[in-house]
């Protein structure tokens, strides 16, 4: 069978609220564009009826298809999907769907061109927000200000849950990818660098969320620990496989 153009990989753990209007609106907005598609959902962990609502929804549509990762972490979902994906092009979508839909045009071909990774970004110039409170943008830009000095300098929002990789990419990215948890992006932006991949930033309308999951003061904690590991992993020469 042939691979399709597009894969879109869904990490979920306990989104049973919010899953099913999301499966939704990402099929009915691909059945109606000119490419194939496959949908991939990864369950992560939950608790509730997460894997019974993706595996309902699989029965009843077709191109889509649902995993279990039983150990938690976004970045351990996001990358068994990534590495099961089959698509010429694979995008991440968090399961809130914080970001239209019909945003993911800009970030594959024949909109863009000439790139191996875009990534949504709430900062880049033509970006929109939309009712984020300011504490938490404020805070964003403070763990943001850390990442670029610390790390990935010239990036202005790597934390964004929507990106695109091609194909060769992803394989080339996610096979070394160590990190299980929220900072995974980090992580893996920090590889394709070392790889001389092209990045490119998209300018997104981006939605907040009050039941995101992110908790600013133990993530930034934690991202930063985990800044740590990747520049002791980088030394060690666990990113240096072609």
């Amino acid at each position: 069978m042939k691979n399709p153009f597009l894969s879109i990989v869904i990490p979920a753990h306990n989104e049973e609220s919010r899953l099913p209007r999301t499966l939704g609106q990402v099929f009915d907005f691909l059945k109606k564009q000119p490419i194939s598609f496959e949908i991939v959902i990864v369950e992560n962990g939950s608790s509730d009826r997460t894997l019974q609502l993706a595996r309902e929804f699989a029965l009843q549509n077709p191109n889509v298809t649902v995993h279990q990762e039983e150990r938690r972490g976004k970045g351990n979902a996001v990358r068994h999907g990534m590495l099961q994906a089959r698509g010429e092009y694979r995008f991440i979508c968090d399961a809130d769907l914080s970001m239209p839909i019909e945003e993911i045009q800009k970030f594959i071909p024949p909109a863009l061109a000439d790139f191996d990774i875009a990534i949504g970004s709430r900062e880049a110039p033509g970006a929109i927000r939309y009712n984020e409170p300011s504490y938490r943008h404020l805070g964003g830009r403070a763990i943001n200000f850390a990442i670029r000095l610390l790390i990935l300098p010239g990036l202005n929002d790597t934390q964004c849950g929507f990106k695109c990789f091609s194909a060769k990419a992803a394989e080339k990215v996610f096979r070394q990818q160590t990190l299980l948890g929220w900072s995974f992006d980090i992580e893996n932006l920090y590889i394709a660098r070392r790889k001389k991949l092209r990045i490119k930033e998209i300018p997104i309308q981006w939605h907040y969320d009050p039941d995101s999951k992110v908790n600013a003061i133990r993530d930034a904690l934690q991202m930063l620990g985990d800044i740590f590991r990747i520049h002791l992993n980088a030394r060690r020469g666990k990113y240096d496989l072609s």
